[in-house]
């Protein structure tokens, strides 16, 4: 018989039962990771739990389309939502417990405490999306102290997203260590995404442009390129020229303050966001 067959997988959709589930484990000195999700999962997502399950005793997923993260004129009510689909993909992942939560669990009437990142979240995607950081670092935050999780893992892909809140978790001495998976990628180098299945055939093979522009830009850095105008000059031109329909941002940045770099100096890191049609995508490559 599969093993895998008599794990059992506990959905909870309210913080008391959660509350239940996480206080018996930590009685029993279990340690307990998360793996913070908006669903839609994907392979990026399913590496995230498979690391996790080999540091903790109990892992918790946890699915929630957070609203606070929207903008006025993004996808909140378009984005995919599967909880079913979810759930099987999670089947033979051996996850201990799924906490998908309503919004009113998360935000309950007079709800009013949110946290303010600080500078760096405020350029890249937080010029480009004003509030976004700020809805993030809250429900991370609440997930983080709901969960008691001492282990969370992030991807790659959402590079400043993980700056932010590693920034958080230092700030507010959350006793939970951040650590990060490598961005998956499909065959054609497109980094996964759950947003990837808005795209249709001709803009997915125009997705591509990110990771093409990420890898020329990084192999002009390691043949001696140090002028930080010259490159994000040709990563612009090179998103153009792969199709994409609008540029917010094309940087080489230190990969801690995400200081945009005039004079590069590695360590380093390069990133970029564009919309392929409709859709906006990101990526970003570390230059060790």
């Amino acid at each position: 018989m599969n093993p895998e067959q008599n794990f059992r997988t506990v959905v909870l959709r309210d913080d008391w039962a959660l509350t239940r589930q996480v206080t018996a484990w930590v009685d029993a000195g279990d340690r307990i990771a998360v793996v913070p999700t908006m669903g839609a999962l994907h392979a990026g997502h399913l590496s995230l739990v498979q690391a996790a399950r080999t540091d903790a005793d109990r892992v918790i997923v946890t699915v929630f389309v957070n609203p606070a993260q929207f903008g006025p004129n993004e996808d909140l009510n378009k984005y995919p939502r599967d909880l079913a689909g979810d759930l099987e993909l999670l089947r033979p992942c051996q996850v201990d417990a799924v906490f998908a939560p309503t919004e009113r669990v998360i935000y309950p009437e007079g709800f009013e405490t949110f946290v303010e990142p600080g500078e760096v979240a405020r350029r890249l995607e937080g010029e480009s999306r004003p509030a976004h950081f700020r809805g993030v670092a809250t429900v991370v935050l609440k997930l983080l102290n709901m969960t008691r999780a001492g282990l969370a893992w992030f991807g790659q892909k959402d590079f400043q997203q993980v700056a932010v809140i590693r920034q958080m978790v230092a700030d507010f001495n959350v006793p939970c260590e951040i650590r990060v998976a490598p961005t998956v990628r499909d065959a054609d180098g497109v980094a996964l995404s759950s947003r990837n299945r808005y795209l249709s055939p001709e803009e997915r093979t125009r997705a591509g442009a990110l990771n093409q522009t990420l890898r020329q830009a990084a192999a002009a850095i390691r043949e001696g390129e140090r002028d930080g105008h010259v490159v994000m000059g040709e990563m612009k031109q090179s998103l153009i020229d792969g199709g994409v329909n609008e540029i917010d941002y094309a940087v080489v940045a230190d990969p801690v303050t995400l200081q945009t770099m005039h004079e590069i100096r590695l360590p380093a890191v390069l990133l970029v966001a564009a919309r392929v049609g409709a859709t906006r995508l990101i990526d970003n490559l570390v230059i060790e």
